[in-house]
């Protein structure tokens, strides 16, 4: 079975510990056996089977042919004859088949008085061979596979890494948040299990050098092009693809959609194909990942093909600077991240694929108060803030 590796290392502890290689994480392989799903594991072999259940089919064909002609062909006729006769043979019996589908669709008047005694055309074997081909098929059809061929998540340069007192410092920094606030921060920094190495957006970073923080479209865009840039192109190169053999791209970013999309500004930077099928969403919240998964598998439902899902949030233009203590969680529990995933439904790359997705299942809710439990507001310095 394969194993995917992370990309990331186990957060340092408060005692200023090395930190842990994942590499160093191990698990007992029975417990790993024992989570497999052997159903699905031989369905990844369906390709391979049914290939050679045809490599079969024919043979018996040929099989028979060469059994029936062995009697007729003289014993003094050369291998390249042999071989020329049998297969004149082959193509006879593809012929007389597809002329009796056609009498079964259309029959004769006189059909049944002449067909009484006659020889079925193909064997036993044949008949058995062919019909167990298309069991497998129509399973295979059924199950409807979505793969998971590679996926990225952001690695940020080392200029956005902040740790907590620096965080902090950033904060102080706007000149916006008082006492209370400060501390009721410094409190959720400490216990969100973040490390002290997360990425914040240039705009927020250079309040460390004194200078105001910059929550323009510019610098929103920035960080968009600098967090998809770099997850899309480590997925394409893990997934050994080029961009003009991804058919659907979905991108989803709640907070942030600029016009031109950001679909808009992948296609334009990677050169996807003209005729790619691609959607933008936004304010899909923390299921957008959820929804845009489902997305791509109706889309490529449609026709076997390969996916391209995008998931990230812009906070450059998002932080709050009041100090209601409901509205502080997002700036404490936000970071600049991203995360791209190569899907495929194709039969042929189940055995290369990660994951195979099981179940995806979505619920919409009518009820105002779920509704409302994320919610825009505007405060009174027009500061864009959430509602939880």
């Amino acid at each position: 079975m394969k194993r995917s590796g992370s990309e990331s290392s186990f957060v340092a502890d408060e005692d200023n510990l090395p930190k842990k290689s994942y590499r160093d994480y191990s698990v007992r392989k029975s417990s790993l056996i024992g989570m497999i799903n052997w159903s699905h594991v031989i369905s990844t072999y369906f390709p391979h089977i049914f290939t050679f259940g045809i490599a079969v089919f024919v043979g018996l064909i040929i099989d028979q042919v060469v059994k029936e002609q062995i009697e007729t062909v003289p014993e003094s006729s050369g291998a390249l004859e042999s071989v020329r006769l049998v297969l004149t043979a082959t193509q006879d019996l593809i012929v007389n088949v597809l002329h009796s589908i056609l009498l079964m669709l259309h029959p004769l008047p006189d059909q049944n008085a002449s067909t009484e005694n006659e020889k079925p055309l193909l064997s036993f074997s044949v008949k058995v061979c062919f019909l167990c081909l298309c069991v497998l098929y129509w399973i295979a059809k059924m199950d409807n596979p979505l793969y998971l061929m590679a996926f990225s998540t952001f690695k940020s340069p080392d200029n956005w890494k902040l740790s907590h007192e620096q965080i902090m410092q950033c904060m102080k920094n706007q000149n916006t948040f008082n006492e209370a606030s400060l501390e009721f921060m410094r409190k959720l920094l400490v216990r969100s299990g973040t490390g002290q190495s997360t990425a914040w957006p240039l705009g927020i970073v250079q309040c460390l050098d004194g200078k105001p923080m910059d929550k323009s479209i510019l610098m929103s865009r920035t960080e968009a092009e600098t967090v998809i840039f770099n997850i899309v192109e480590n997925a394409l190169a893990k997934s050994n693809l080029k961009p003009k053999d991804i058919d659907v791209l979905v991108i989803n970013c709640s907070l942030f959609s600029p016009t031109p999309s950001l679909c808009a500004m992948v296609i334009s930077k990677f050169g996807f194909r003209a005729d790619i099928q691609s959607f933008n969403l936004s304010g899909m919240g923390c299921g957008a990942s959820l929804i845009s998964i489902d997305l791509a598998r109706n889309m490529l439902q449609r026709q076997p093909g390969k996916a391209l899902v995008i998931s990230t949030e812009i906070i450059t233009p998002n932080l709050y600077t009041g100090n209601e203590r409901r509205f502080l969680l997002q700036n404490t529990l936000f970071r600049c991240g991203g995360a791209a995933m190569v899907l495929s439904n194709k039969w042929s790359d189940g055995r290369k694929a990660l994951y195979k997705l099981l179940h995806l299942v979505r619920v919409q809710v009518r009820e105002g108060w779920l509704v409302q439990c994320r919610y825009f507001l505007y405060c009174l310095h027009f500061n864009v803030l959430f509602r939880h």
